[in-house]
């Protein structure tokens, strides 16, 4: 079989939208079956130490993946005071979806299929997000996320989807519960028996990490 010398790649990358920057490590490993997005919830991005968990576990299952911060350094500043960025839902899906076009103009990119793994609100603007790009989002995993926050788009969802709660973590399963009714899209609700919000028990994030895996594998 012939190496395809785009791969493996691991880069720092910038990307502009609108004005501000955004900054990211995008990693392809040399097999690539597709490219999967992670989108972070309040307090956490490209650094996040479970997303970095989670992107490694699936580096090893030959996937690419792209973690970067979806509000600038400013508004993650302002946000750690107000909380003003966190829930906006809107503002957090249109970044996504810009960061998405423009990692589908990336000419050494075009032939991967994309994913979104969310995790906390940051599952509601993927879920968002992936309602918007219908033609080229294949699959969602959200991890501990707030699908409720997405409730417009989840009849517009044509992307597989999973949705994965700890077991501890009681409001927001009934709140993922609630949501998965609305998902018309083929869909699987995994609940990791106790484990709280964060999975920090162990083996409750190498659980997220393997069924994250085995979902994307299967629909990219």
């Amino acid at each position: 079989m012939d190496i395809d010398p785009r791969f493996p790649l691991n880069e720092k990358v910038l990307i502009r939208i609108n004005g501000k920057n955004i900054y990211g490590n995008l990693e392809i490993p040399l097999k690539a079956k597709g490219l999967v997005i992670f989108a972070h919830g309040s307090g956490s991005g490209r650094l996040s130490k479970r997303n970095i968990y989670v992107a490694d576990f699936l580096k090893k299952n030959d996937l690419g993946t792209l973690l970067f911060d979806l509000l600038t350094a400013e508004e993650e500043k302002i946000d750690s005071y107000t909380a003003e960025y966190r829930f906006n839902i809107g503002l957090l899906s249109k970044r996504l979806v810009d960061v998405t076009d423009w990692l589908i103009n990336e000419r050494k990119l075009k032939d991967l299929q994309l994913g979104y793994f969310g995790a906390s609100t940051g599952a509601a603007a993927a879920l968002t997000a992936a309602a918007e790009r219908q033609a080229i989002i294949y699959a969602v995993v959200s991890r501990g996320g707030r699908p409720d926050l997405a409730m417009r788009s989840l009849p517009k969802l044509k992307a597989p989807t999973l949705l994965i709660v700890g077991g501890e973590d009681f409001e927001v399963i009934e709140l993922n519960k609630a949501a998965y009714k609305s998902i018309t899209a083929e869909k699987k609700l995994e609940i990791i028996r106790g484990a709280t919000h964060l999975f920090e028990e162990p083996g409750a994030l190498e659980e997220v990490s393997r069924l994250t895996a085995a979902w994307f594998t299967k629909h990219l």
